[in-house]
C-alpha cells in the first residue's frame, strides 16, 4: 500500500495530501463507496452538511475496523447555517450524524457575501467551536483574498485551510500564493474539472507517454504543486486508480505543459456572486 504523504497545518494538525471526497454520492451508497476507499488505502475523506451523506461516512468509518485517529475526516458548514447559534447547532448537528466525539476538519463551505449574514460572524462561531476542542483546525472553503483579508483584521485564529476549485483550467495560481504567503493550505475540488480537461491533448500526450491515465497525470500535478486533492467516484477500478499516485513522477516540462492550460474557467460558481442557500 501506497504511502500518502502528509502536510502540516498552521495549527501543528497533518493532513493527508491525498483524500476521498463523496460530493453527490448518494446518501444510500455513501457507506458502501466510503468503506472501499478505506479498504484501498485511504485515510482521508472530506464530505460536507450540503452532500447530505456524513452519516454513510461515519458508518463506513465505524465498520472499517481501523483506529478513528488514523482517518482525517473533514465536514463543512451548510450556507443555511451561517448565523452564530445556527453554526453552533449544524456543528454538533455533525458530529452526532458522523458519530465522532471529535472532528478533524470543519470548513465554512462558502463566503456567500451578499446574504444578510456576515462570513465574520460566521468565522467567529468557528473559532467559538474550535475552542472547544472538538474539532481539530477550521478553515474556509471558496474564500478569495479580499475575504481571507478580513478574516485577517476582525478575528483571532487564521484558517488553516482554504479549499478551492483548481484544475488545470483553473489554476488558481494567485489564490494559491496567496494562501502559501499566510500559512493557509490549498485544498482543491473539482480537480479534474469535472471530465473536461482528461481529453485535452497536452495531458492525453503526457499518460500514454507515462502509461497512466489522464486522471492520474492531473491528480499527479496538483499533488506535485503541493495541494490537499479529494477526488471522487464510484467504481472501485477508478478509486484504485486515483489512489496509485505516489509510484511516478510528471517532469518539469510535463508540470509546466498542464499548467499553460489554464484558461480561467470555472466548472462552478463564483464565490464573489454566489449567495446560494439550501431551500
Amino acid at each position: 500500500m501506497a504511502t500518502v504523504p502528509s502536510i502540516t497545518l498552521n495549527n501543528g494538525v497533518e493532513i493527508p495530501q491525498l483524500g476521498f471526497g463523496v460530493y453527490q454520492v448518494p446518501p444510500e451508497d455513501t457507506a458502501e463507496t466510503v468503506a472501499t476507499a478505506l479498504e484501498i488505502g485511504y485515510r482521508h475523506i472530506d464530505t460536507a452538511e450540503m452532500y447530505g451523506n456524513e452519516k454513510g461516512v461515519g458508518e463506513a468509518v465505524a465498520r472499517s475496523g481501523i483506529d478513528r485517529g488514523e482517518i482525517f475526516v473533514t465536514s463543512k458548514l451548510n450556507n443555511g447555517f451561517h448565523r452564530r447559534d445556527d453554526a453552533l447547532r449544524a456543528f454538533d448537528q455533525s458530529l452526532a450524524d458522523l458519530g465522532f466525539e471529535q472532528l478533524d476538519l470543519f470548513l465554512i463551505h462558502w463566503p456567500l457575501p451578499g446574504i444578510d449574514v456576515d462570513y465574520v460572524e460566521t468565522w467567529k462561531a468557528m473559532e467559538e467551536i474550535y475552542a472547544g476542542g472538538r474539532v481539530r483546525a477550521i478553515g474556509v472553503s471558496n474564500f478569495q483574498p479580499h475575504h481571507l483579508r478580513r478574516l485577517f483584521a476582525e478575528t483571532e485564529v487564521r484558517p488553516a485551510v482554504n479549499q478551492i476549485e483548481v484544475h488545470p483550467y483553473l489554476a488558481q495560481d494567485d489564490v494559491r500564493a496567496f494562501d502559501a504567503d499566510h500559512e493557509i493550505v490549498t485544498e482543491a475540488w473539482s480537480p479534474i474539472a469535472q471530465g473536461k480537461v482528461l481529453d485535452d491533448p497536452a495531458i492525453t500526450a503526457i499518460a500514454q507517454r507515462l502509461e497512466r491515465t489522464p486522471a492520474q497525470v492531473v491528480l499527479r500535478w496538483h499533488i506535485q504543486r503541493g495541494d490537499v486533492v479529494f477526488p471522487k467516484s464510484v467504481t472501485r477500478e477508478r478509486i484504485e486508480q486515483n489512489f496509485a499516485l505516489f509510484d511516478f513522477e510528471l517532469s518539469t516540462g510535463d508540470m509546466a505543459s498542464i499548467s499553460g492550460l489554464d484558461r480561467g474557467e470555472r466548472t462552478g460558481p463564483d464565490p464573489d456572486t454566489f449567495n446560494y442557500i439550501p431551500g
